[in-house]
């Protein structure tokens, strides 16, 4: 018989149902079925579909295949901690969430239906359009972004307090 799941505190549950919907929407802006991830996770359908739910009974392993699979990766942060904000220096993602960049994401607006870029795409846009960005909204997490962008990339068209910095 198995193990029953254990019980979790409402944050703990909530950072579980939060985790599947990640899970979730990568799988969809990819455009994979939820048998393929299974099947190049190594688990079943059944397991996939338990992640995207948040449900505690299933092991970190299958977790962390699907993760895997899907090109995400599983990292333990101080609650309330952004990931953007804890990143070293000059390190860049391997796919840059609009939704984590305003500056990024109002630069996409001709991109419909576009989750994520890729950091040539996202320092491509930052080059083309950086007359029409607003300094002064920029989060620090971009700044950082923007940095490691350019150390990766090149120096056309950052603006001069982020030239400065790099």
């Amino acid at each position: 018989m198995p193990t029953p799941a254990p019980k979790l505190t409402p944050a703990a549950q909530a950072s579980a149902q939060v985790l599947g919907a990640t899970v979730r929407t990568q799988r969809k802006a990819l455009s994979v079925t939820a048998t393929a991830l299974a099947e190049a996770a190594g688990v079943s359908r059944v397991t996939v579909y338990r992640i995207e739910k948040g449900e505690a009974s299933v092991t970190l392993g299958a977790y962390a295949n699907v993760l895997a699979a899907l090109g995400l990766g599983l990292k333990a942060l101080p609650e309330g901690a952004d990931a953007a904000a804890v990143a070293p220096p000059g390190w860049l993602p391997a796919r840059v969430r609009l939704a984590d960049y305003p500056q990024l994401r109002s630069l996409a607006w001709h991109m419909p239906g576009a989750q994520a870029l890729s950091p040539a795409q996202a320092w491509s846009l930052y080059q083309r359009n950086a007359r029409h960005m607003d300094d002064a909204a920029l989060t620090p997490a971009e700044r950082q972004l923007m940095q490691a962008l350019h150390q990766a990339f090149g120096d056309d068209a950052v603006p001069p307090d982020l030239r400065d910095g790099v």
